[in-house]
């Protein structure tokens, strides 16, 4: 359950993200939600959701997270159907600033999709979700981990993956955003797999030249040979439909600084919401 909440001295709006253990506990994913704690309170990115900080008592986890007044991508997508090039290399550019700064933190996301996606007061899109997200700062990983239409071909081969199975869901999203589903969409698990593994790729005619170059250069099964996150931006359709204008990383406001100080490690126990 996710709750509106304030701090009680400054007033700052956050939202309350509440977890019972005994869930976490039967579903053995006491260790996920630990480094998803781990990693997302260490990340400042004006595209990624803050986690302030947690507090908890006996029966329940308590995660103090930005409030993204805007909401989940996921149901925008859902009503319109499917978005414009302009708003989706928008969000495209967006999301691959704050995963290249992941990246740089040795932060593999792992699970982007349009669930995990919230949107900001500004229209901005914040990545909420960490749950699948890993720190490998020198070794690939071989992890099945994800949502199926997202997988990149060398998880569901059972190769080791790196920071490049970002760089694909990167080029499904964009695909999404622009026709309405995930580009390998098949009845069944197993022909998804196979579409998947093929790089089955095919575009809708009202899909620009533009656009489908990108995805093409995103979706490519050798991970050494996608494009990278940096030159997403240099991207032809990426210029003339956004003329790169998105705003750098915002530093803490006074409200945040004052509700918020800067701590080591978590939030703790007495910290005031209501």
């Amino acid at each position: 359950m996710v709750y509106l909440a304030r701090e009680r001295r400054s007033k700052y709006v956050v939202a309350l993200k509440v977890l019972r253990k005994s869930q976490l506990l039967k579903g053995g994913v006491e260790h996920q939600l630990r480094r998803e704690i781990e990693i997302q309170t260490h990340l400042r990115h004006r595209n990624i959701l803050r986690m302030f900080g947690y507090f908890f008592d006996e029966r329940r986890i308590y995660l103090i997270l930005e409030y993204a007044p805007r909401g989940e991508l996921y149901k925008q997508l859902t009503s319109k159907g499917k978005f414009s090039e302009r708003l989706s290399a928008r969000y495209l550019l967006e999301l691959s600033k704050a995963l290249a700064f992941c990246h740089t933190k040795h932060v593999i996301h792992r699970d982007i999709k349009p669930e995990n996606l919230l949107v900001g007061h500004r229209g901005e899109l914040k990545i909420a979700d960490f749950g699948w997200s890993v720190h490998a700062p020198s070794s690939k990983r071989n992890t099945l981990c994800g949502t199926l239409d997202y997988l990149p071909p060398e998880m569901i081969e059972g190769r080791a993956h790196d920071a490049m199975v970002d760089v694909w869901s990167l080029g499904v999203l964009l695909y999404e955003f622009l026709v309405g589903h995930p580009p390998f969409e098949a009845e069944g698990h197993s022909a998804t797999y196979r579409r998947i593994a093929r790089v089955d790729l095919h575009f809708p005619s009202w899909v620009s030249e533009g656009a489908q170059d990108l995805i093409s250069r995103l979706l490519k099964k050798d991970p050494r040979v996608r494009m990278s996150l940096v030159e997403i931006s240099q991207h032809p359709w990426i210029v003339e439909q956004t003329g790169d204008r998105v705003l750098p990383s915002e530093p803490p406001s006074k409200a945040e600084k004052a509700a918020f100080p800067p701590l080591a490690s978590g939030m703790p126990a007495t910290m005031s919401v209501c």
